[in-house]
């Protein structure tokens, strides 16, 4: 009677054994992530120290002689392999920079086809394109004075004469020879600004009210402004009042750029080049007013009223003398 009763409770205990697998294996296939997470828990369980022995072993295996999983073989062998590939690649690059190199000029630009018209900048120029002063106060106009001073230096007379040479009016200044060989510039003497040369008035007119500014185009290596036509400045008010601007006088002559100071040839070949320039002087302007002002150069092939670029062939500044 035990006996039986023994094998029964065996036999219920075994079943019951069975029966939790089988649940075990019921909830890993309905919940797959629950295994994964038991493997990460046992991963867990690792220690600080376990970690650094295998990082340890992972950067030096005194069995294997590895390091950071390969041996001095191998590690020889993929670093040759890298110096020769970018070997390769830093000749394939020196080879391709020299024969495109060999295809440029530093004297003259291999493409001109897309340079536009030149554009125009103004002196003096400190702090942006407003010039303020009041006429009583010397300390508001001094710094324009001496920035214009400056600026003029390297037109003296004397400078002129010593480095360049007189040209014949009228016509452009064409010098052939090799690219390399040194060109010859013409002179442009300071004196030619008259009012504005600041050598009869050292105050270019500020200390008056009636400023001097002058005008001068980018240079541009072998463009011939005009077509044949010397370029003409003319000024007035951009916006507003046009009786603020009522009297403007033009130097050299009625505000032109003579052809004989083009074209330009760079600045390795024209090394004594100096720009010509065209002084505006203002002898009427309304006082104690913010007048804006234009200047635009005008001559064929000149682009003066392109609304994304202003200084494209003009330039806009402004004006405000106080008393």
């Amino acid at each position: 009677m035990d006996r039986n009763t023994s094998t029964r409770g065996m036999e219920g205990q075994h079943s019951s054994s069975s029966q939790e697998a089988e649940n075990k294996h019921e909830e890993k296939v309905q919940d797959p992530d629950r295994g994964k997470d038991e493997t990460k828990a046992e991963m867990g369980s690792k220690t600080w120290a376990d970690l650094a022995g295998e990082m340890k072993i992972f950067l030096w295996n005194p069995e294997e002689r590895t390091c950071l999983g390969r041996t001095a073989k191998s590690w020889g062998l993929i670093l040759l392999f890298y110096f020769v590939f970018y070997t390769c690649l830093a000749g394939m690059f020196a080879f391709c920079m020299y024969v495109m190199l060999l295809t440029l000029s530093p004297y003259t630009p291999r493409f001109r086809d897309r340079v536009s018209p030149p554009g125009v900048m103004i002196r003096p120029y400190l702090n942006g394109f407003t010039i303020a002063f009041n006429v009583s106060q010397p300390n508001t106009w001094q710094p324009y004075v001496d920035s214009m001073h400056h600026f003029l230096a390297a037109y003296d007379d004397k400078v002129q004469e010593e480095k360049n040479i007189e040209c014949v009016s009228g016509q452009y200044f064409i010098q052939g020879g090799d690219d390399s060989e040194e060109k010859k510039a013409c002179q442009f003497k300071r004196s030619l600004l008259q009012n504005c040369s600041g050598i009869e008035d050292p105050t270019f007119g500020y200390s008056k009210g009636q400023p001097c500014i002058l005008l001068k185009m980018n240079r541009i290596i072998g463009y011939r402004p005009g077509a044949g036509v010397p370029v003409r400045v003319d000024c007035k008010v951009q916006k507003g009042n046009e009786s603020h601007l009522r009297s403007v006088d033009f130097y050299p002559g009625n505000g032109t750029f003579d052809l004989m100071y083009y074209p330009y040839y760079g600045k390795f070949t024209h090394v004594n080049y100096t720009s010509p320039l065209v002084a505006m002087h203002f002898t009427d302007v309304e006082k104690n007013h913010l007048v804006p002002i234009q200047c635009s150069l005008n001559g064929k092939g000149i682009i003066n009223d392109l609304n994304s670029d202003r200084f494209l062939g003009r330039i806009i500044f402004t004006l405000s003398i106080g008393k």
